[in-house]
Formats: structure tokens, sequence, C-alpha cells
């Protein structure tokens, strides 16, 4: 059976706590190979699709995006990764291969990542919604939205670059609830969701909502051929006949005709 990328949505009523999981491995393994990336660029990556992935679930406009841009001081650079309202994932590192750090299976964040600037946007086309700025997620949730809420993701990589799991869980007291949201953290991603709530002390948790997410860009042959229109006379007649064009968000090459 061919898997899902799927996002779950639960709430337990007697402790006031919801959770959202969610699995975007199969997206994060077809951005890793379109990018070309390298263990730890795709490491990072499928990280950052589970965080759009958790934040996303709150998404309810048609045509509603969230995306996530990352810029850091250490050697990756930063990400930008994107969820739409309708499920599909895409976005990018900065650096795709770290030749210093790609041959070990260690991931140290402070040499990796350095210090952060994480920019969090809602947007529909034209207008933008919401937007924050943390030097962390769980920054932005309890600093942008004044929430009691913290996040959780878990990833692997093997030293081919490929994706063998991503994952993520968002934890969030309402309001009225009297549990700290420190106390619900998970020790493992990769079991059945039910099994995964038991073991956070979550057991009374009831299914609320479920959604399948896919990997999936808007880039076309259209939009490549028309972005050869912003370019002038001079411009385009300095051009080989056929050239190539790379959509950044997900690696997918077109070839165009210039004339």
């Amino acid at each position: 059976m061919k898997k899902v990328d799927l996002r779950e949505e639960w709430y337990d009523d007697k402790k006031k706590v919801s959770v959202v999981i969610v699995d975007v491995t199969e997206s994060a393994r077809k951005l890793a190979a379109g990018h070309l990336c390298g263990p730890v660029s795709a490491y990072y990556l499928a990280k950052a699709l589970a965080s759009a992935a958790l934040l996303a679930s709150e998404t309810s406009e048609k045509d509603e995006a969230l995306s996530i841009q990352m810029k850091c001081t250490g050697p990756l650079g930063g990400y930008n990764v994107e969820c739409t309202a309708d499920g599909a994932l895409r976005g990018y590192t900065e650096k795709k291969v770290l030749d210093e750090f790609d041959a070990s299976p260690d991931r140290d964040d402070r040499k990796i990542l350095g210090s952060q600037q994480i920019q969090v946007t809602r947007s529909v086309p034209g207008r933008i919604i919401s937007q924050g700025i943390s030097g962390s997620i769980d920054g932005y949730l309890a600093g942008s939205l004044q929430r009691r809420a913290c996040i959780y993701l878990s990833a692997e990589t093997n030293l081919e670059a490929e994706v063998l799991h991503a994952h993520g869980v968002l934890v969030e007291a309402l309001p009225d609830s009297k549990e700290s949201v420190s106390e619900f953290v998970p020790e493992r991603f990769d079991i059945p969701s039910c099994e995964l709530l038991a073991q956070m002390g979550l057991p009374d948790a009831k299914p609320v909502k479920t959604a399948t997410l896919r990997f999936e860009c808007r880039c076309t042959p259209e939009r490549a051929v028309a972005m050869l229109g912003a370019l002038d006379e001079k411009e385009r007649a300095g051009l080989p006949p056929e050239i190539d064009i790379t959509c950044h968000m997900c690696g997918r090459t077109f070839t165009v005709k210039t004339a």
C-alpha cells in the first residue's frame, strides 16, 4: 500500500489539551531528492516541513498558505517552507550540500544552524493575513500568538540523504486548562497515534479531524516561460536558444525556448 502523509487533530476534553500530529515523510523524501540535498540539508528540510504542516492546521481561507522562513548564521543558511490550506507542501534549504557535516550522522544545531530568526506568515494571494517573527517556533507560538503550546519534531536521514521519517507533534493547553503543556512530551514518533498519545499521558484524547498532506508545487512550464517575459529584448537576445529554469521551491527544472 502506498504511504500517504497525514495530519491528525486530537482533543482531550478532561485535560483541555489539543494535539496535532503530522507525518510528512513522503513529501520530505521527494523534496530532498528533487533538490539533490545532502543528508544534513534533507534532515532540516524534513523537520521544517513538519513544522509548517503543524502550524497550517489552522488555515481556513481558500487558497491560504502558511510559510516559515528561517535565516541562520550557520552554514545551512536557512530554509523556506510552505503548507497550503489543502495540504500541499513545498520548500527548500539555502544550502543543499554541507561537506563538513554530511559524512557524520550527528546533527549539532549550534554548529549547523547557529543563531536563528524565524518568520511565520499566513497569506492568501495578494494579502497577508498575519505575520510573526521569533527565534524559534515555540517562541512564535508563545510571543506572537500568546498560546501555551510546544512543538516537537523528529526526522532521520541516512548517509545517502534519503529521508527515513519526518514527524511532528504540536501540543497546546487551552486557556481554561490547568495543565502544564511541558508535561506532555512524546518519547517516540514512529508508532500509531493512539499509542503516541497514551505515552504522552493523554490516553483519553479523541480524534477531531484527519487530512491528507502531499508534496506539490505551483511551478509549471507556462510559469517558466512567463518569467522570460520580464526580460527586456537586449537581455533575451543574449540568451542561447534554450535555457533551463529551475524552481527554487521544489527543484524541478524546465527547458524553455527563448525565441
